[in-house]
């Protein structure tokens, strides 16, 4: 076996690949050398100079896996290896302690004015007066996002005394009160925090999360850190909220444009900023080079790996059979965290027709977990992960088979139940992925693009007032398909729309008379 070392890594990480394979180190191969000599080699590990394109992998016929030493893939072709059944591994838990660490210390530096104070006596000044700081023993800490690092930073604030409130609508109370943290809804964390600190990963759910609005929200004496993703925040309410005085401080690591150049952020004195480090220590370096490499040993041994992005190993007739419903079961998945109100405390999956018969269709049911948690999680998900962090979030996954898929070849029929409603959605393959099933009701929908899904009584003229409401939102409808059961009853309408629909539509179709209720869906 052989393994090719693209990018500087940790000599810890080399000396576990020698244990069990030819280690060749070139971390200045070029773009077309890597294209000419991968060949040769069963393994890759990069960091995140080296990018691993379809080129790349489509010339690499004994390569086995890829291994990025660190947390994020944007340099490797996960579809491309995927298709060719390369799996791809990283190390997300390498970075945990290291972002929660950084985390802590702009807090201090925000909390302490550390960075002017420095500053102020470099340049031979003595103005101790100007440096009041703020203690944090006894403040209240709000944290957004309670995935590995937001935990790990509870530990870190506990010791210093701070009361923890944590804003996360997927924690269970039992993750909660393990952790001794309170659960809050967003306006009351922000209310309350004296320190606020983000952690979710940038969605369009969690694009601007943090705008002006919120920043009135906020105490006077608020400081707020984001070492997660440019773009949670607005920048330039955020520099408004810090020139007028509406909250103390602000600590960045990362930003709607890296490097922050011409930023009017740059100008402020109560602002700490940081070059995208969070994650950058040695210790996250080795870390991640000797994860990845125990990875890359699993494989050679015909174990399992933990942190495997695409897929887990599985024979080439089990593929065959499945591969036409990986897209079905991503689509699903992405159709029931966008439809669930509150926590997910229960899913219920049923195989039928073919998919039964299929001794590994749980590949399937992991997919669905995949993209139900990862929108809500910063660390990454995937299909060997995801149950145990369903479990661990109190969420009960069941799989059942049955043989009657109603007509169909083979059909998928999810069960999901959250805190605020019950989903039942059923998909099918034919040609491509379609849901012929939501609730009760029949339907024949195409799982792209966006869809709005309206209850309503049915009576006359509600239809008609329904595609007033979106037409004056300017959102155009595509296509529209009614189910219901009885005349005069409840009825469903499933919209496809040309444009995004926002939560403010949401709620205009949501508010007109009888209409029980409305939920756009992003495909």
């Amino acid at each position: 076996m052989k393994v090719l070392i693209a990018d500087q890594i940790n000599q810890k990480g080399i000396e576990e690949l020698e244990e069990v394979a030819e280690v060749v180190a070139r971390t200045d191969i070029t773009p077309e050398e890597l294209v000419k000599d991968i060949k040769d080699f069963d393994a890759i590990v990069v960091r995140s100079r080296t990018k691993v394109t379809r080129e790349v992998i489509e010339a690499a016929p004994l390569l086995k896996i890829i291994a990025r030493a660190g947390v994020g893939v944007d340099n490797v072709d996960v579809e491309a290896a995927t298709e060719r059944g390369v799996m791809v591994v990283n190390a997300p838990e390498s970075t945990s302690v290291t972002v929660a660490e950084h985390t802590m210390g702009l807090v201090l530096a925000m909390s302490r004015k550390i960075a002017l104070a420095d500053k102020s006596v470099k340049e031979g000044k003595w103005e101790k007066s100007r440096f009041m700081g703020m203690e944090l023993n006894g403040k209240t800490l709000g944290i957004v996002g309670m995935g590995r690092i937001g935990s790990q930073v509870v530990i870190r604030a506990k010791a210093f005394g701070m009361d923890i409130m944590v804003y996360d609508p997927y924690i269970t109370p039992e993750a909660a009160a393990d952790l001794g943290v309170e659960v809050v809804d967003l306006e009351t964390l922000l209310k309350n925090a004296d320190v606020i600190t983000i952690h979710v990963p940038l969605t369009p759910e969690t694009k601007y999360l943090i705008s002006m609005p919120q920043f009135k929200l906020m105490k006077e004496n608020a400081i707020i850190v984001n070492c997660a993703r440019g773009g949670i925040i607005k920048e330039s309410d955020l520099y408004e909220a810090l020139s007028s005085g509406e909250i103390a401080g602000a600590a960045l690591d990362v930003y709607e444009t890296e490097p922050p150049k011409e930023n009017p952020l740059l100008e402020l004195d109560n602002i700490v900023l940081t070059p995208h480090i969070a994650a950058s220590t040695s210790e996250a370096q080795r870390d991640a080079a000797i994860i990845v490499a125990r990875e890359i040993k699993k494989v050679f041994q015909g174990d399992s790996p933990k942190n495997v992005i695409n897929m887990p190993v599985m024979d080439p007739e089990t593929f065959r059979l499945i591969k036409p419903f990986f897209g079905l079961a991503e689509k699903l998945g992405k159709f029931l965290i966008q439809t669930a109100k509150g926590n997910i405390t229960e899913l219920d999956i049923t195989y039928c027709g073919e998919l039964a018969e299929v001794q590994k269709n749980d590949i399937l049911t992991r997919m669905i977990l995949q993209e139900i948690l990862n929108p809500i999680l910063t660390e990454p998900i995937n299909m060997v992960n995801a149950p145990g962090v369903a479990k661990n979030r109190g969420i009960m996954v069941t799989e059942a088979k049955r043989c009657d898929s109603r007509g169909y070849k083979d059909l998928i029929n999810i069960k999901m139940k959250a805190d605020g409603n019950e989903v039942i959605v059923e998909g099918v393959f034919d040609k491509e992925p379609k849901i012929v099933k939501i609730n009760s009701y029949q339907v024949d929908v195409e799982t792209e693009g966006t869809m709005v899904i309206v209850r309503y009584k049915d009576i006359p003229g509600i239809i008609g007032s329904i595609g007033t409401k979106l037409g004056e939102h300017e959102i155009n409808i595509a296509k529209m398909q009614v189910g219901r059961q009885t005349p005069g009853g409840e009825a469903v309408m499933v919209l496809k729309v040309d444009q995004k629909v926002s939560k403010d539509v949401e709620d205009a179709v949501k508010s007109l008379d009888n209409v029980h209720d409305a939920v756009a869906v992003n495909l």
